[in-house]
């Protein structure tokens, strides 16, 4: 790694600020393995095809949907003999997401939009900078407490994501702040607390290792670090390692959201389009004893056609 890289990823470290808190959705937990630009928008765009995601997770009486899809924006670039224009990747990332969740009574609806700008690093174009930002919108409806005597509200507000991204091949890492605009609900209300917003910061970094190239074996440590400005939390809770191993179209990996739970998933790829499954399961209980985090993804991988340049080998 050159110096400017390292210094590079010093500051990407050190950008973080330690603290926990609630997140905007909360689930499905697996939206950080599958469509990480959701709490980074500065990662939309960064792969060379058009990626729709629909994630689902059951628990209980908790029913999440998130839908988004991100891809990098296409130009044209005109020959010199031919005149004709050819398709290559702009420097612009686009993304989108819509979530719906339901937690026993509350309802929360939400849509962010997110704009990325990567900045290449080298003639090759394999080593990016990208600076992301989202607009988003979040919808809250709290049921009310007649024993509390607090009633019915219905809350609709802005919120803002910002983060920054390097990537390559082989390593990336990223900081990114969520719902800088904070909560909207009054701090000394019990109302607030059904709103699940809070300021958050995260930290996410990984490696990939080539195993076998003529089996296209691939390891993949990873970790994302979540915090807030409550400083709620110990740090070896706010560290949430994963892993993924790579066989060819098969791809399985464990996430640990909660060091109470085991969590797993598989992923398998087809052509156009791969389907994952993601479970966390009590830890030291059996499973019939105490609910498990059960969660689907469904994914559509759109490649691009006749474009200057492809990138080949991404999930």
């Amino acid at each position: 790694m050159s110096g400017n890289r390292r210094a590079l990823f010093v500051i990407l470290i050190f950008s973080f600020i330690a603290s926990h808190g609630q997140e905007t959705p909360l689930n499905p937990v697996s939206n950080k393995i599958f469509s990480p630009f959701v709490f980074n928008p500065a990662v939309a765009g960064s792969k060379d095809f058009l990626s729709l995601d629909l994630i689902a997770a059951l628990q209980n009486k908790s029913y999440t949907q998130i839908l988004s899809a991100n891809s990098r924006l296409l130009t044209k670039k005109k020959s010199r003999v031919s005149g004709s224009g050819m398709k290559r990747f702009s420097n612009f990332g686009l993304g989108g997401a819509v979530f719906n969740d339901l937690s026993g009574e509350y309802r929360n609806l939400g849509a962010s939009l997110a704009v990325a700008y990567h900045i290449p690093l080298d003639e090759r174009n394999l080593t990016f900078l990208s600076i992301g930002a989202a607009g988003k919108g979040i919808y809250n409806h709290y049921p009310g407490d007649t024993i509390l005597g607090n009633p019915e509200k219905y809350t609709l507000f802005p919120n803002v994501d910002a983060g920054i991204y390097f990537y390559n091949p082989v390593f990336y890492a990223g900081v990114s702040a969520n719902n800088i605009l904070g909560n909207p609900g009054n701090p000394d209300s019990l109302i607030s607390f059904s709103v699940p917003v809070s300021r958050q910061y995260f930290f996410n970094a990984g490696f990939k290792v080539v195993l076998s190239r003529p089996l296209n074996i691939v390891l993949e440590p990873s970790v994302i670090v979540i915090a807030d400005d409550t400083l709620a939390l110990e740090l070896p809770d706010m560290i949430h390692p994963a892993l993924r191993l790579y066989l060819g179209n098969f791809c399985i990996g464990s996430y640990l959201n909660d060091y109470n739970k085991i969590p797993f998933f598989f992923q398998y790829k087809y052509p156009g389009f791969y389907i994952g499954t993601f479970f966390e399961l009590p830890r030291g209980t059996p499973f019939y004893k105490k609910e498990i985090t059960a969660e689907i993804v469904l994914g559509v991988n759109i490649a691009y056609r006749n474009i200057g340049f492809r990138r080949y080998g991404y999930w």
